[in-house]
């Protein structure tokens, strides 16, 4: 990957949010979920498509705190319009992880 600036890097808007419900999303190309995350009061409720069958049951989902890119363009995905871009890592057996923060910072919290 090319070396890119710390002002590139910040140009990518990543929140805290916390999963208030996830449902199916058997109309995806590829196993997924359909989440929707609270960003708190300035961003509000967004919704986006995540591959993470293999990794997380559906009920256990609701309340995790996840990182998510809030200011890429909203993506069609079959009937989901997928507003923001949830972070995560391949673990050793390729199933995706999702990133979050531990401690009590709010949703809406800014990486910095």
């Amino acid at each position: 990957m090319p070396e890119i600036s710390p002002e590139v890097f910040f140009q990518a808007d990543i929140r805290l949010g916390t999963i208030r419900r996830a449902e199916p999303f058997p109309e995806a190309r590829k196993p997924a979920y359909k989440l929707f995350i609270d960003f708190g009061p300035a961003i509000g409720e967004k919704k986006s498509s995540a591959q993470i069958t293999d990794a997380y049951a559906l009920e256990d989902l609701a309340g995790k705190r996840v990182l998510a890119v809030v200011n890429f363009p909203p993506r069609q995905i079959g009937p989901l319009q997928s507003q923001v871009l949830v972070l995560g890592v391949h673990d050793r057996q390729g199933a995706i992880r999702l990133l979050g923060a531990d401690g009590d910072a709010p949703d809406g919290a800014r990486v910095s």
